[in-house]
């Protein structure tokens, strides 16, 4: 056991009010309980209730943005530095996961169908299974996580704990159908029609957001995710110039950088990153560069057009055009969000979006269709993983609940 782990433990102080759960846990883990048990060795107890509450836990250690959330909540954090919870946690969930209680209630006989394995979908499978519901994942790719394994570079979640959670979800019953797409070949409507009893639509946010600028087509750029998908079969060349600030742009850099990169300059509309304070001292570390109040208006093949820009005092970006200059760059990298695509919504009737363009649900998760729920990014647009587990979690009893009503009616 590491002592940072053990020395962090110490400096708990048990709040009984404590701030990291309430205040600054989307998922409320009881973080003085799991420090307590660590501290009496108890293991294998802090662990079953830290996946009990949340299925991703060992996930969430790694990827959550620690200093907005729980650490940054902690009273330690006042007049020092916060007790490292995410480091306690990690420890605890990776060394006890493969030993984890799992069980499966008495099959019910009724089917239900998941839609993409990502962080939604996983939280949803691992919930109804454990039910006795028997769970069929289709997903698009032809391994499980979806936007973690596809969209977090491998040195922030390693892919063999992604691994792992397929191995529990077959001890769990979940069958797979990888490279599958719900779409235009087999529709909502086709597994009604084979006794799925409800479907959940997890697909996630996989289309890049345009900056709409002159160039934008040109080859010598490329979209975050589309990068991050398979960083090893780009060649941005030496010099890299990427447009945003969140934690999807820092994943670009430092990827950038570790791919071989010499020069990588983030361009930041505002005068601060809106990537958590962590991801973003690692990419100075990484060798990253940063130009703050600058965004670009226009991209040739020798590189952007780069402006100044301020904020107006009703809060909106002003790009001042006329101080745009050329940025020479190799490459250009536009990491300026995602939004879910909707091939689903073309391809089955009665599927409509909200005003925002992701799918309509009701508050209890249901979309316009009758039996078809959905949350994730999907429905938010591109967000966190601990937020879309904990609007699964609700969204799984609203499923059980469903599909219970279902069978009392005959």
């Amino acid at each position: 056991m590491s002592i940072h782990e053990i020395e962090e433990a110490n400096r708990c102080l048990q709040c009984k009010v404590p701030r990291c759960r309430n205040l600054g846990c989307p998922i409320h883990t009881n973080i003085p309980e799991m420090i307590r048990l660590f501290k009496e060795n108890d293991l294998m107890t802090a662990a079953q209730m830290l996946f009990d509450n949340n299925p991703l836990s060992v996930i969430c250690s790694l990827v959550c943005n620690h200093a907005a959330q729980c650490e940054g909540h902690c009273v330690r954090g006042i007049k020092g530095a916060p007790v490292h919870i995410s480091a306690i946690e990690h420890y605890i969930s990776d060394s006890c996961f493969d030993r984890l209680k799992v069980e499966r209630a008495p099959r019910n006989g009724m089917k239900t169908c998941i839609i993409g394995a990502g962080p939604a979908g996983i939280t949803i499978a691992i919930i109804l299974a454990k039910r006795g519901y028997d769970v069929t994942i289709f997903d698009s790719r032809d391994k499980i996580g979806g936007t973690m394994r596809y969209g977090i570079p491998a040195f922030r979640l390693p892919r063999y704990i992604l691994d792992r959670y397929e191995v529990l979800l077959k001890k769990l019953g979940v069958q797979f159908r990888y490279n599958f797409t719900i779409g235009s070949n087999i529709t909502l409507k086709d597994l009604f029609a084979d006794g799925y009893k409800s479907v959940f639509i997890g697909t996630g946010a996989w289309r890049p957001k345009r900056m709409h600028i002159p160039g934008e087509t040109f080859g010598n750029v490329h979209y975050a995710i589309s990068y991050l998908n398979n960083p090893e079969s780009f060649d941005l060349g030496n010099k890299v110039a990427i447009f945003g600030s969140g934690n999807s742009a820092m994943d670009v850099a430092r990827t950038a950088v570790r791919q071989g990169c010499k020069d990588v300059t983030v361009f930041v509309r505002r005068d601060h990153a809106s990537a958590s304070p962590d991801e973003y001292e690692y990419s100075l570390l990484d060798g990253v560069k940063y130009q703050f109040n600058k965004t670009a208006v226009r991209i040739t093949d020798e590189g952007p057009l780069v402006a100044d820009t301020k904020v107006n005092e009703d809060g909106h970006v002003e790009v001042l055009e006329d101080t745009a200059k050329l940025f020479p760059a190799d490459s250009v990298i536009i990491a300026v969000s995602q939004v879910p695509k909707h091939r689903l919504v073309e391809h089955n009737q009665g599927l409509e979006l909200n005003d925002r363009g992701n799918l309509k649900i009701t508050e209890d998760g249901e979309t316009t269709l009758p039996g078809v729920f959905a949350s994730g990014d999907v429905v938010t647009g591109a967000k966190t993983v601990v937020h879309a587990v904990e609007y699964s979690k609700k969204i799984a009893d609203e499923m059980d609940l469903y599909m219970k009503n279902l069978e009392k009616k005959g």
